[in-house]
């Protein structure tokens, strides 16, 4: 009797647990259901959605293009950084942007994002990232960009498949094209701030489009340079740029000389081989040059480059890094050059 007494009342708490715990999962179901549904009515009620008239995005509503943005996850970022979280959005088997979402509540991101989107807001360029439009909201605010199915130089340059000498060529070529669009003929000229591989985007045919704006610093055409806090990625920053915390334009050609060494060694700034000698990749590439030892120090995926080109190429990345920068060259310059010698590749 005792022992029935016992089981009757073991099934009895077993069953009111099992009831417990589904009551308990169903109602965390609710609330994560009524925080997501809260968020996208706040997305239409609080925010604000830009989308900028173009072929890609004329049948995409502001709507529609919300619902798919809340039901990104971590499986959809292709990068992420100080400055916020890319992820690729996929409207259709044919259209999708990279969309970098900012979280509200921070000066330096939000900051970070009035700076994008004052520099980008305007730019047309074949060597810039489009910019599609933009949303701005109570929580967070999104950047909704093209996408550039190549992904960043970065992820290539040190990948498992090797660039070639003419691809590299073509890579500077319209790095250099966008960075001199941004110098010289955007008014107010637009300093980048982060020159580096993994900011050098690109797109289906392989040409190179500057991307992420958000150190990017605004400067007058009667102006040389801008105060701002130092900012930007170790190994690309110019030197003056740490001892007089002003941007300038010089300080952008210093970055691109060291993205060129990169393309032309296939080592990071931060190579350990050169932190283990106490060295720099610049100080390096300095003394191969002086040395003329240039075919030395080419990255040894490379096979049958044109020895004179490579010289003409390390000359002018060291040109791009004199440690006066009045001594170093425009990137109109830049560009010029490089067109120059690498005329037959392209």
């Amino acid at each position: 009797m005792a022992n029935s007494v016992a089981l009757g009342l073991y099934i009895t708490i077993c069953c009111v647990a099992f009831i417990m715990s589904k009551i308990i999962v169903s109602f965390l179901l609710y609330k994560r259901w009524a925080r997501k549904r809260r968020i996208i009515e706040d997305t239409f009620t609080d925010g604000k959605v830009v989308m900028f008239r173009s072929p890609t995005s004329r049948s995409l509503t502001s709507k529609a293009f919300m619902k798919k943005t809340m039901k990104l996850s971590n499986k959809d970022i292709i990068g992420s950084g100080g400055y916020g979280t890319v992820y690729r959005l996929r409207i259709d088997e044919t259209t999708a942007f990279a969309v970098k979402r900012l979280n509200k509540g921070n000066t330096d991101r939000d900051r970070g994002f009035e700076r994008e989107l004052d520099a980008m807001s305007d730019i047309k360029h074949r060597n810039i990232v489009t910019l599609h439009g933009y949303y701005i909201g109570a929580q967070f605010n999104l950047l909704i960009y093209e996408l550039m199915p190549n992904g960043g130089l970065d992820a290539l340059l040190h990948g498992n498949i090797p660039l070639s000498w003419s691809l590299r060529c073509k890579i500077a070529v319209g790095a250099a094209r966008g960075l001199s669009y941004l110098h010289h003929d955007c008014i107010p000229h637009i300093i980048h701030r982060d020159i580096k591989p993994s900011n050098i985007l690109l797109d289906q045919n392989m040409e190179a489009r500057v991307s992420d704006f958000g150190l990017a610093t605004l400067m007058e055409p009667d102006q040389s340079q801008v105060t701002t806090i130092v900012a930007g990625t170790f190994g690309y920053l110019a030197p003056e740029y740490f001892d007089t915390g002003r941007a300038a334009t010089k300080g952008d050609v210093y970055s691109f000389g060291v993205v060129l060494l990169e393309l032309l060694t296939g080592k990071r700034p931060t190579d350990e081989s050169f932190i283990e000698e106490g060295k720099k990749l610049v100080t390096w590439v300095k003394e191969v040059i002086e040395e003329k030892r240039e075919e030395h120090a080419i990255d040894r995926s490379l096979v049958s480059v044109p020895v004179e080109k490579v010289r003409k190429m390390f000359a002018i990345a060291g040109n791009c890094l004199e440690s006066d920068p009045s001594r170093r060259p425009t990137m109109a310059a830049v560009l010029k050059m490089l067109e120059q010698i690498n005329q037959t590749n392209l």
